[in-house]
């Protein structure tokens, strides 16, 4: 027993002595010996001006020349030409009984719009057959004169009196017909429900009645407004630095975004006084004849030509990198080195060309598929 005891504490010190011996080493060494490596930190490339291996395997082209004419492209909207729009008041107050057209129609002249039960038309109907039987009335007195002159019974004035009151008996029943045909009543046929007709054909562009509401005659708001949609506006914001390029009696491209592949002419007809005062732009109004295509509220993109043509550079339209929402394209400095060059492209050219605004020039060398290149940059 005693052995056994001896042999576990002469292990215990054992262990104990190779702990500290351990610890002793430790602290002799060189914190720098274990300290981990230092970060080596690589340059980024960069892809404005790098070198690559094997430049023969980025073919060159040169760029060419082409005339052009500066062009500004904006935003805008299609609109009803005022002078062209014409409001539907209602004829007679009363309450709305029927309505025979919407909102976005498109309505032909003297077609039924919508039909109003008034007592205006009772109240003209009135005044109608008082103003005929008093006419009648007026007409036997005269014809009583008459004889009575011709036998001598009476003086001539008394026949003039007569003569003029038949004369105004007759303005009067003139009056009450205008009244009944103004509110569209026959009036051998009367009633109380008055009908209201497009006085012009085009397309509805506004409605403020519904069934059952009440109008009032020839007031704001006219329950209905027809636009004639054969000759249209398109309305433009045009930014105060870009207005030297907008010339009234011009003429700009429309290309609708719902037919981006037609071209329309539209006159330059107006350019806004007044500047927004946030954005500082100027409405500019285009004048056009509506092929049947355009609708009210379409968006669409207007270009003005400027006056005198520009020299532009064309290029492959594989030369040209869509990058970060920019162009560029990649231009040889010296032997296998590139350069990343900004340009502002243009529109697409026959032969798979495209049109280069600026950047380059005619003349310049440029990366013939700049795709390739730029892989081959980011491996």
């Amino acid at each position: 027993m005693r052995r056994m005891l001896w042999q576990r504490s002469l292990a215990i010190v054992l262990a104990l002595a190779a702990a500290r011996c351990s610890r002793d080493v430790s602290a002799k060494q060189d914190p720098a010996e274990t300290a981990p490596p230092p970060a080596v930190v690589e340059p980024e490339l960069d892809a404005n001006n790098f070198k690559v291996d094997d430049p023969g395997r980025f073919p060159l082209v040169t760029a060419g020349e082409r005339m052009a004419t500066p062009e500004l492209s904006v935003t805008g909207v299609v609109s009803p030409d005022v002078s062209r729009q014409v409001p539907v008041p209602s004829l007679a107050s009363g309450r709305v009984v029927e309505i025979n057209a919407r909102l976005g129609d498109t309505v032909k002249q003297g077609q039924l719009l919508f039909k109003v039960r008034s007592a205006d038309v009772a109240s003209a109907y009135h005044d109608y057959q008082q103003a005929v039987r008093n006419e009648k009335l007026t007409k036997s007195q005269l014809d009583r004169q008459q004889i009575l002159y011709d036998n001598g019974a009476v003086a001539r004035s008394a026949l003039e009196v007569a003569q003029a009151a038949e004369d105004n008996a007759k303005i009067d029943v003139e009056t009450a017909t205008e009244r009944l045909h103004v509110l569209g009543v026959d009036p051998q046929n009367p009633s109380g429900i008055v009908e209201v007709r497009a006085p012009v054909s085009g397309v509805i562009t506004d409605q403020q009645i519904t069934d059952g509401s009440g109008v009032q005659a020839l007031s704001a708001p006219n329950p209905f407004t027809i636009s004639d949609a054969s000759r249209v506006w398109v309305i433009c914001d045009v930014y105060e630095n870009n207005l030297s390029q907008v010339r009234v009696g011009e003429y700009a491209d429309v290309r609708l975004n719902a037919y981006p592949d037609r071209v329309f002419r539209a006159r330059i007809a107006n350019i806004g006084q007044i500047l927004d005062p946030n954005l500082h732009t100027a409405k500019v109004r285009l004048e056009i004849e509506n092929p049947g295509l355009m609708r009210f509220g379409m968006f669409v993109t207007a270009t003005f030509h400027g006056m005198e043509a520009q020299r532009h550079a064309t290029v492959p339209a594989t030369a040209i990198l869509h990058l970060h929402d920019r162009d560029w394209v990649y231009m040889p400095t010296t032997e296998g080195h590139f350069r990343r060059v900004e340009v502002v492209a243009g529109e697409m050219l026959p032969g798979n060309l495209q049109d280069v605004k600026s950047g380059i020039k005619p003349g310049d060398r440029v990366v013939e598929n700049a795709l390739i290149l730029q892989s081959t940059v980011e491996q």
